[in-house]
């Protein structure tokens, strides 16, 4: 039980680090779960429940930069929890024994995306001409509810997307990452309404890891504004394709 709850705490506080500085810390701690003997859909619902504070926290780190902000961003707020309790339902219905095998596939989508989120960022922005840029706010509308229903299914690396459409009209990255945090709390919370109402929350895990992330949250903020981000970007990587390729064999044997 005590290392249970040690590999649990250490997972969150390593992902609440990586969020706060890239997204992506969730292919570390939902994989953990699931190794851990925690059923799919529960270890999913639990890290997206656990994952918020810490989100949070960086919100919380970055205050300084979402003061300065375009006060129309905070309309963003509304289509991500619009699609966040989009997200909670489907997850909800999901049979287990497809989001078993929906799992592994879903990992390496969050890694690849994740791999390729400065590409990503690039191409958007060399394609953004002056139509798309004037209507900007409309676009990012629409991105971010399929971002919701996202993030209220799975989440992880939901963040990436958001950092691509966010660099359109923003050139600070400490205010994009703020504004990033801020729209993942609004998603998460959302979903945790849902999935503390369904009872999927496996809520001994939730607790430490909500501890762990908001930890990780904070000091990883503080930190990205010291050092670059190139390192832990290469170890998400690797821990992506390792946890799927791990759990795919699983789901095989």
């Amino acid at each position: 039980m005590f290392l249970h709850a040690l590999l649990v705490f250490v997972a969150a506080v390593v992902a609440g680090a990586i969020n706060s500085i890239a997204a992506g810390g969730s292919l570390l701690t939902f994989p953990t779960l699931i190794w851990l003997g925690i059923p799919s859909i529960n270890a999913n619902a639990t890290n997206i429940v656990a994952i918020w504070p810490g989100s949070l926290g960086s919100v919380w780190a970055y205050r300084q930069e979402l003061h300065d902000t375009d006060p129309r961003v905070y309309g963003l707020i509304v289509p991500s929890m619009l699609g966040a309790g989009i997200g909670a339902l489907l997850l909800a219905r999901t049979p287990r024994a497809l989001f078993d095998g929906l799992v592994p596939v879903l990992i390496t989508f969050a890694t690849v995306l994740f791999m390729l989120q400065d590409r990503i960022r690039r191409r958007l922005d060399a394609a953004a001409g002056a139509t798309l840029r004037r209507h900007w706010l409309a676009w990012a509308m629409a991105l971010q509810l399929l971002v919701g229903i996202y993030g209220g299914y799975y989440g992880t690396a939901m963040g990436i997307p958001m950092l691509a459409a966010l660099s359109l009209t923003h050139t600070d990255i400490h205010q994009i990452n703020g504004l990033k945090n801020l729209f993942a709390v609004s998603i998460n919370a959302v979903a945790t309404i849902f999935f503390v109402v369904a009872g999927l929350i496996v809520w001994g895990d939730a607790i430490t890891m909500a501890v762990g992330t908001t930890i990780g949250g904070v000091g990883g903020a503080l930190v990205a504004r010291r050092i670059g981000a190139d390192a832990v970007r290469r170890l998400v990587v690797i821990i992506g394709f390792g946890m799927a390729i791990s759990l795919l064999l699983r789901v095989w044997t």
